[in-house]
């Protein structure tokens, strides 16, 4: 399986709109961070995990022309802004998009997107099929998904271990027992919005240290803020098994 991070950043902390920050202003295309998502890929199966304001952009540079599904990890507007664009999949393949959830982040989507489910199938509007997910164990054509329930402050999200990647955003703390869904990861990534403590995020060091705990072939910081500073800058200050991922970054796992 091939897994692309599509974005690695996010606008909290610094304001997106006149920014001059030396993130902002950077030449090297690593610190060009759109908003957190990734996209998974078997040799049948194509599955987006969140859906943000980005989307669109991250998969036109991707060149995604099939997905089978989105996955969402939760709620928030810069993990589901982006869902009315899998309108042109569904004019691609002629069928509804399959949309991964939990009831909860369902009636989110029901409230952000209330046209596609008001009744009135307006010619143009998205095609979704809801699928109810919860902390069981489930597939998606051949791509095997452990839901990994963490906690953004006091909100339930989930990250997900796919065969020997674990992938983690928007959390400050993992319970011990969802840990042992982690034990034995060839890779993970996990958030680290920036240096400062932060109410509802890991810092670097808090990820680097959960990190540390497993052991991983390879780990990679994901959900950056500029505060986190420069790519280059981040690189060298992390241990040799963890990296900065950035838009575009491509594992085999």
């Amino acid at each position: 399986m091939q897994l692309t991070f599509l974005g690695t950043g996010t606008s909290q902390g610094v304001p997106m709109i006149g920014c001059k920050c030396r993130v902002c202003q950077s030449d090297d295309p690593r610190n060009k961070r759109l908003r957190t998502s990734v996209l998974i890929q078997s040799e049948s199966t194509s599955v987006v995990i969140d859906s943000g304001p980005d989307f669109r952009q991250q998969m036109l540079r991707e060149n995604v022309n099939r997905l089978d599904a989105v996955l969402f990890t939760h709620e928030h507007k810069d993990h589901i802004a982006g869902l009315d664009d899998v309108r042109a999949y569904n004019y691609l393949t002629g069928k509804e998009m399959e949309i991964y959830a939990t009831e909860r982040v369902q009636e989110a989507l029901r409230r952000e997107f209330f046209y596609v489910f008001s009744g009135a199938k307006y010619p143009g509007i998205p095609r979704l099929n809801l699928q109810t997910i919860s902390n069981k164990p489930f597939q998606i054509g051949d791509i095997p998904f452990i839901p990994i329930e963490v906690s953004h402050l006091n909100l339930p999200v989930l990250g997900f271990r796919i065969g020997d990647f674990t992938y983690i955003t928007d959390a400050n703390l993992i319970p011990d027992s969802e840990k042992e869904k982690i034990k034995g990861s060839r890779f993970i990534a996990i958030n680290a919005l920036r240096n400062e403590k932060h109410v509802s995020h890991f810092t670097r060091d808090e990820a680097v240290e959960i990190i540390r705990e497993f052991n991983p072939e390879r780990a990679f910081l994901i959900h950056i803020s500029h505060q986190l500073g420069l790519h280059e800058k981040v690189n060298a200050e992390l241990p040799e098994n963890i990296e900065c991922a950035y838009d575009g970054l491509q594992v085999e796992f």
